[in-house]
């Protein structure tokens, strides 16, 4: 079953690379009692994922974050490193959070996963964004165009805030 607008986001653990190392990040941690957007790549450094989706979050940051939004994050079924690296090479290294779902746990509890073995990526997550307010889904836009960040991009978004 997909998670819905009005439903509470499973409790999961996130692992993030920081300037300190390696860090553990939770649903409690980064959305209870905050608002925020969350948006799901099928994997860092992937095409669609680096050109277009990951860039307008970081060139809109400023405007959501206008908007009362407290934070920004983005999600992936990629290891730590990967989505550290991810972070420095996009320049988006403290400006959003970079979480590694690498055991595909979130994902898969918000029914988002998606089998991407033939294209060779193995179990990911569907392209998508969300407001999350209080932990609760508050918009959620689900890209059904493989390769688009259209209805999960930051405009979208911002549209909605």
């Amino acid at each position: 079953m997909t998670i819905a607008v009005g439903d509470k986001l499973p409790n999961a653990t996130f692992k993030e690379k920081t300037a300190d190392g390696p860090i553990e990040v939770t649903t409690d941690q980064l959305f209870k009692g905050k608002r925020v957007v969350l948006f799901a790549v099928p994997g860092a450094f992937t095409p669609t994922c680096s050109l277009n989706h990951l860039p307008g979050y970081l060139e809109n940051r400023d405007a959501i974050l206008a908007r009362g939004v407290d934070d920004i994050a983005v999600v992936a079924v990629n290891d730590l490193h990967v989505m550290g690296a991810w972070a420095t090479a996009s320049g988006g290294t403290g400006k959003i959070h970079f979480l590694s779902d690498w055991n595909a746990a979130f994902t898969k509890a918000l029914g988002m996963d998606i089998d991407l073995s033939a294209a060779t990526l193995g179990i990911r997550s569907k392209r998508y964004s969300m407001l999350v307010e209080d932990g609760v889904v508050k918009a959620l836009n689900i890209e059904e165009t493989p390769g688009q960040a259209t209805v999960s991009g930051a405009a979208a978004m911002l549209e909605q805030l």
